[in-house]
């Protein structure tokens, strides 16, 4: 069950920063303002980090069951180390990690300045309207995070949940 208090309610949820221009990986460039409608999941994140290596199983996993239920997944790739900076280096890094969700670059740490993220791997969960509803820093809150994912693709695009049809 999720700690109400860690679930922002919509109306005291901050509207996300967009995301700032970088090199795109596996997509067009997109915009929070184009992705209305749907639930987006932002990890800031970066290739050399051993706990983001350890989040990417599930935030694949998340990718690969709810994408077609109205979730985006963006990896906002934010280098620790000078290597990471290399785009060539990062697109290899993407695809030996069988990475399928967009990815942006953020060499420049405008995005991670934006979000005020301090630490690796940390994720934002954006409502429909593109309000921050939850953040998670470091490995872990996997079940929460996914309990919040499912609670906000059930929501209608005004914060209401949407009731499942009961079985006769």
């Amino acid at each position: 069950m999720i700690p109400e208090q860690t679930l922002v309610t919509e109306s005291k949820a901050p509207l996300a920063p967009e995301i700032s221009g970088g090199q795109w990986i596996n997509s067009a460039p997109l915009t929070l303002k184009e992705l209305r409608g749907r639930v987006v999941l932002i990890e800031f994140w970066t290739f050399a980090c051993y706990n983001c290596r350890n989040t990417l199983p599930t935030i694949k996993m998340w990718d690969s069951r709810y994408r077609d239920k109205g979730l985006t997944i963006i990896g906002v790739h934010t280098p620790e180390l000078d290597i990471e900076r290399n785009l060539d280096s990062l697109r290899r890094e993407i695809a030996a990690l069988e990475i399928k969700y967009p990815v942006v670059t953020d060499n420049d740490y405008a995005t991670w300045k934006a979000y005020k993220v301090e630490a690796w791997p940390t994720l934002f969960v954006l409502d429909k309207q593109g309000h921050v509803r939850w953040t998670h820093v470091g490995e872990g809150a996997y079940a929460q995070t996914e309990e919040v994912i499912e609670k906000l693709l059930a929501e209608k695009e005004t914060g209401e949940v949407t009731k499942k049809p009961q079985a006769n």
